[in-house]
């Protein structure tokens, strides 16, 4: 009995194989329009989840016990009050920072000023990056110097006129000339050159080798401004960061009249912010290449309703021969669920082969299917020849026999 049982699949799957032999152009077009939507969910969503690996990664880097405050409220609103008033936020001062620094669990403080100068030596000159800020902040971004010294310590509010280059700028600028105690323009201002970063590539969109650092005092003279782009602070001890929060706001509050004028963000809410977002890129990008098996199942019901129209002799002559209507049925979801499959796991190949050609071509991004992409393909692809399947499949059981052998 269970011989007979393997033997009505295996011809089951024998006449499978036959009706899709007979077409190899047709049934080779269905397969690789499963295997195109396949391919590309897994490709899209392994560089979506890639992407948000590489953001949540670069985050991480810099360490987890990591506070912000940057001016202005986030929850403020178009219209306040205040705008008749004619109230403005504060600005974010060099002596706020220096406030922060008082709580036990603060490790470092770094006041920070960002904008873009030229910078030139000797007729050579280019467009550079300028953060204003202290010693600190390289201690807290794990920057390095190649050469020379850090930026003074004492007080913040010095605008003493120097400055550390990364390791481009001194090759495009000096050219192989010694470039410590060199004086340099950066903007309208002069500075002399006090250290060469190492070269440490890109961090979250900045890249070291083209970045000069200065006082931060410096910087605001520079771009004629009292107030700070943000404010970096870092815990000792992750338990802490939510104390270490809460003086922030305490100490903000009592030193601007007691507004509540900045937003402190922690390091761990920035990255569950930047995870969920790059989640849904992943999701949506998914769909977006999903859509392409819905595509590839309607080309799939298509062709198996010329299938059926173009083999209704051999239908008839099996209903005539006793097949019952499951039979019928069964016979047609497998030629079409057998090209689902093959498309499927043809899909998968060739997806984890364009996998591998972007780690070969993009090694910093760490491209990786998901499982849920992986599994969901291989069930979404063998389903939806399936389900687009089925109008074919009961189109053929629904043929009379006698009508079918005279191919009417």
């Amino acid at each position: 009995m269970c011989r007979a049982k393997a033997m009505r699949w295996a011809d089951v799957l024998a006449y499978t194989i036959s009706g899709l032999s007979r077409h190899k152009g047709r049934s080779f077009l269905m397969v690789l329009a499963m295997a195109i939507g396949i391919s590309a969910v897994i490709v899209l969503t392994a560089v979506g989840e890639g992407a948000r690996r590489f953001v949540v990664g670069e985050f991480v880097s810099l360490g987890t016990n990591m506070v912000f405050v940057v001016p202005g409220r986030s929850e403020t609103a178009g219209f306040t009050p205040a705008i008749f008033g004619g109230e403005m936020p504060r600005d974010l001062t060099i002596r706020d920072a220096m406030a922060l620094g008082r709580h036990p669990a603060v490790l470092r403080v770094a006041p920070v000023n960002v904008g873009e100068a030229s910078i030139s030596w000797q007729g050579r000159s280019r467009e550079v990056s300028i953060i204003g800020t202290t010693r600190e902040l390289l201690a807290i971004r794990h920057w390095r110097l190649s050469k020379g010294n850090l930026l003074q310590e004492g007080d913040p509010e010095q605008a003493t006129p120097v400055c550390i280059i990364g390791a481009k700028i001194r090759r495009e600028i000096f050219r192989g000339a010694s470039c410590l105690g060199k004086v340099v323009r950066i903007g309208d201002r002069r500075a002399r050159v006090i250290g060469v970063l190492a070269p440490e590539g890109r961090s979250i969109g900045i890249d070291v080798e083209e970045l000069v650092l200065v006082p931060v005092a410096f910087a605001q003279q520079l771009f004629n401004t009292g107030s700070l782009f943000r404010i970096v602070v870092e815990v000792r001890d992750p338990g802490a960061i939510s104390r270490v929060k809460t003086f922030i706001e305490d100490t903000i509050r009592g030193r601007h009249q007691g507004e509540l004028d900045v937003t402190v963000v922690t390091q761990d809410a920035v990255i569950a912010t930047f995870d969920k977002i790059m989640k849904a890129l992943t999701l949506g990008v998914g769909g977006v290449a999903g859509i392409s098996l819905g595509v590839a199942g309607i080309l799939i019901m298509n062709v198996m309703l010329l299938a059926v129209s173009q083999r209704t002799h051999e239908i008839g002559l099996l209903k005539a021969l006793g097949a019952d209507r499951i039979k019928i049925i069964t016979l047609v979801l497998a030629e079409s669920g057998f090209l689902a499959l093959v498309g499927t796991l043809t899909g998968l190949v060739t997806g984890w082969i364009g996998l591998w050609m972007i780690w070969k071509i993009f090694p910093a991004l760490p491209a990786a299917a998901p499982w849920w992409a992986v599994a969901g393909s291989l069930f979404t692809g063998v389903a939806t020849g399936l389900l687009f399947g089925w109008l074919p499949a009961r189109r053929a059981a629904r043929l009379d026999p006698v009508l079918a052998l005279t191919r009417r």
